[in-house]
């Protein structure tokens, strides 16, 4: 059998440096031949005791990281992360990388579990959210009225970008506390609130510490008030767009396929489900386009993906979704066909429409494949002089089908 590989010894480091390592840790990097790091992180290793080369990580990370590990294969390799490497850390992506039994991970107290500490928090009942490489808006999903948040911060300028955001969505009484050099001896927390916030960008080493207090309240459930999108009418109605969503079921990980977009709110629905839900809208108006990235962005939700482009053309390079939602645009030649062979085996298909001549065309579909096909009908009740009575929506005429895992023939 071939020799296998020495390990990827992966070392968690704190701000306190050298000095606040295990001996463990101490042991493993003043065995390693070669230690790759952060500019920050290597400067800590005092030359007298750690004699291995040192490499800093490139820039962009990952589409170099194979070739950087390749160069120094053979070798007693050791990395250097913040704190906790499998919390937000290049821990994750080292095992995605060469797979998690070619690493040995030795961890160090988390910038959160050390803010926990400081500030008397339970670890387990407060919310996380990093904006390391991420949008601003990303933080907007975690905005609820009395929560407490931990934000990982992307540098110095963070905190009064928080500030500013939290005060933009309706959130300027909530306190904030910036802890800078957490397990240094430079240690330092800075406090105020965010529509008054006083300090100047300080350490870019900090994590923002967030008491909401009273704010606007959220739901965490399908069905946003239809007023909660910018819109020019292309919108799945409230109570129609969570029906929908239950059927479509999102679940961490996977993908859906958001077909003629509109205004976005099914694929941001389905996001806001799970940190780990993905979606790609397709939407050929280039304005629409537009204002689906805006909707996401504002209901914290930046991730999602925007096609601008005709279906099914522009389907033709999209990833495998695990369900797709066909909003508009069934007509078109070619469109549900497409649809359904690129779902996955076990995939949801759900189709909406309005019109008698997309109606027929789901009917035949649904005696092809079964499924489901339902009529959701809503009415509000509106005056009528002095008196009140029901102005009925237009119905929706809705299929929904899940792909077989084996071949099946049509009906006849």
């Amino acid at each position: 059998m071939p020799e296998l590989p020495p390990p990827i010894t992966v070392v968690g480091i704190g701000a306190d440096g050298w000095s606040g390592l295990a001996a463990g840790s101490r042991a493993a990097l003043q065995c390693a031949e070669v230690v790759i790091g952060g500019p920050r992180q290597l400067e800590l290793l005092p030359h007298g005791e750690v004699g291995a080369e040192r490499v800093a990580w490139p820039s962009p990370l990952r589409p170099a990281l194979p070739g950087l590990l390749a160069d120094h294969a053979g070798r007693r390799l050791a990395v250097l992360a913040s704190g906790d490497p499998m919390f937000f850390g290049i821990g994750r992506t080292l095992a995605e990388t060469v797979g998690a039994d070619r690493l040995r991970v030795l961890p160090h107290p988390s910038s959160v579990s050390y803010a926990c500490a400081r500030l008397g928090w339970p670890l387990e009942a407060t919310e996380v959210v990093s904006l390391v490489g991420r949008p601003l808006d990303t933080l907007t999903l975690a905005l609820h009225p009395g929560r407490r948040l931990l934000v990982l911060s992307a540098d110095a300028a963070t905190p009064a970008a928080v500030a500013a955001l939290l005060t933009e969505r309706g959130f300027g009484a909530a306190r904030l506390h910036v802890l800078e050099q957490l397990g240094s001896p430079d240690e330092r927390r800075l406090d105020g609130r965010a529509d008054d916030w006083p300090h100047p960008p300080g350490d870019p080493l900090n994590l923002i510490a967030v008491e909401l207090g009273d704010g606007p309240r959220g739901s965490l459930v399908p069905g946003l008030p239809d007023a909660a999108y910018e819109s020019d009418g292309q919108l799945t109605k409230r109570h129609v767009r969570a029906a929908t969503l239950a059927v479509l079921a999102p679940s961490p990980g996977e993908l859906l396929w958001d077909v003629g977009g509109g205004s976005g709110s099914i694929a941001v629905e389905w996001l806001r489900a799970h940190r780990d839900c993905r979606a790609v809208s397709i939407e050929r108006d280039p304005v629409r386009a537009e204002r689906i990235a805006r909707n996401a962005a504002s209901l914290g939700v930046p991730r999602l993906r925007v096609v601008t482009g005709p279906a099914p053309a522009a389907l033709v390079e999209l990833p495998t979704p695990d369900a797709v939602f066909i909003g508009g645009g069934l007509t078109a030649p070619g469109l549900l066909d497409r649809c359904w062979a690129a779902l996955r085996p076990g995939g949801r298909l759900v189709a909406n429409t309005v019109t008698l001549e997309s109606e027929a065309l789901l009917t035949e579909w649904y005696r092809r494949h079964g499924g489901e096909l339902v009529k959701l009908a809503v009415a509000h009740a509106v005056p009528v002089g002095g008196f009140t009575g029901w102005r009925q929506a237009m119905p929706v005429t809705q299929w929904s089908a899940v792909k077989p895992n084996t071949p099946q023939e049509n009906a006849s």
